[in-house]
This record gives C-alpha cells, sequence and structure tokens, in this order.
C-alpha cells in the first residue's frame, strides 16, 4: 500500500484517500476558438506515458479536496516528491540523468520527507 504525502494536510495518508487525475502541468491553449480541431484534440486527448520519472495531478478526494502534482517513477512506483499546484518541481528527469550512475539509483535522502513528501511503497 502507498502512503501519499499531501502537501496541503502536511502528513502521509493511506492511498486510498487519492485519486489520479492524469498528467500534470498541460498548458491550455491560449485561444481555444483559435485552435483546429487537431491542436484541440492533441490538448484533450494526447498524453505523455514515459517509462521512468512523471509528474501527475491528483486530488485529495477524501481529506482536503485539493489537486496537487506528484513525481512518480513509473518502473518502480516509487514517488519521489509533492507539491502544491503552481510550484515547479525539483525532480525531473533531466536532473535524474544528470546525477552520476552510482548515486542515481541509491536511495539517498534527495528530497526531505518533511519538506517536499518524498515517499516510498510501504509494506
Amino acid at each position: 500500500m502507498f502512503y501519499i504525502y499531501c502537501p496541503y494536510c502536511e502528513e502521509h495518508r493511506e492511498e486510498e484517500e487519492f485519486h489520479p487525475k492524469g498528467q500534470a502541468h498541460l498548458a491550455r491553449p491560449e485561444d481555444p476558438d483559435a485552435c483546429s480541431d487537431e491542436e484541440w484534440g492533441d490538448y484533450l486527448f494526447f498524453r505523455n506515458n514515459p517509462r521512468g520519472i512523471h509528474h501527475e495531478m491528483w486530488v485529495h478526494a477524501l481529506g482536503c479536496r485539493k489537486f496537487f502534482n506528484i513525481t512518480r517513477h513509473t518502473v518502480t512506483y516509487e514517488i519521489l516528491e509533492t507539491y502544491k499546484m503552481g510550484e515547479q518541481p525539483t525532480i525531473t528527469a533531466e536532473t535524474e540523468a544528470s546525477r552520476p550512475a552510482a548515486t542515481a539509483s541509491s536511495t539517498d535522502d534527495r528530497v526531505s520527507t518533511e519538506t517536499k513528501g518524498a515517499q516510498g511503497v510501504q509494506a
């Protein structure tokens, strides 16, 4: 079972309280009326599905009911950080790729659980 850190409630809660809502940081077209059908369809329906680091939007449905973002590794299911809407992630695929191989695969304390909500899978 996952324990997910809510950056608004500032505590870890069971995964059943949360619901994923899709890819984070999607820019809505500035003038939807001027978009072609293809551009609007791309915005509405097409999402990235990377193998590795991915940023997702979640909602704390049974808690504060606020939306927030999660940086998650899609292969290991490890949640690397949680952060409030409007904030930018500190962990990206680019920052992980630039880290030396020996430290990139180790489970270090690169993000404090108390400040950014880094967490893993709890048994």
